[in-house]
């Protein structure tokens, strides 16, 4: 049975409840409670509160959802329209990936290595890898350079 969200104390609750799992975003968290049944003022004032107290950062989420994109085999762009779709400032959002200290080459050449054995002997298996690192978020240009066999210096 869902507990009814409408004090206070049972939005904070819930909210407490989902941040305790996972970092989450101020409109992720404000979406969720919502969809918990919670009214707009209940929400707003306890997420003003959660941030000032601290346990709500869009910075912090911002930095662990990079962390862990990143470390599962995403790149850069299929990060950022991730975290566009959780409804981050654009400006937070590139802010926020210029900041990591993520070296992204690097990144798509463990992919690569883990998926495929080499490089490709032909034009298809070339196709092949190269539609699944862009599927993945890693720009034109660094799949192209890694392909070519540039990305082994």
């Amino acid at each position: 049975m869902a507990a009814v969200l409408d004090s206070p104390a049972a939005v904070r609750r819930a909210a407490m409840d989902l941040l305790a799992r996972r970092e989450h975003g101020r409109a992720e968290l404000a979406r969720k409670l919502r969809q918990r049944g919670a009214e707009a003022e209940l929400i707003d004032s306890t997420l003003e509160r959660l941030s000032e107290e601290g346990l709500l950062s869009d910075e912090r989420f911002l930095e662990s959802f990079i962390r862990s994109r990143a470390n599962a085999g995403y790149g850069p762009l299929r990060i950022r329209d991730e975290l566009n779709q959780r409804g981050l400032p654009r400006a937070a959002v590139e802010r926020a990936l210029a900041d990591s200290s993520i070296d992204w080459a690097e990144n798509l050449r463990e992919l690569w290595q883990r998926r495929f054995a080499g490089l490709p002997g032909d034009a298809r298996e070339r196709a092949k890898q190269g539609r699944f690192l862009l599927y993945r978020g890693f720009t034109h240009e660094a799949v192209s350079r890694l392909l070519r066999g540039a990305g082994d210096n």
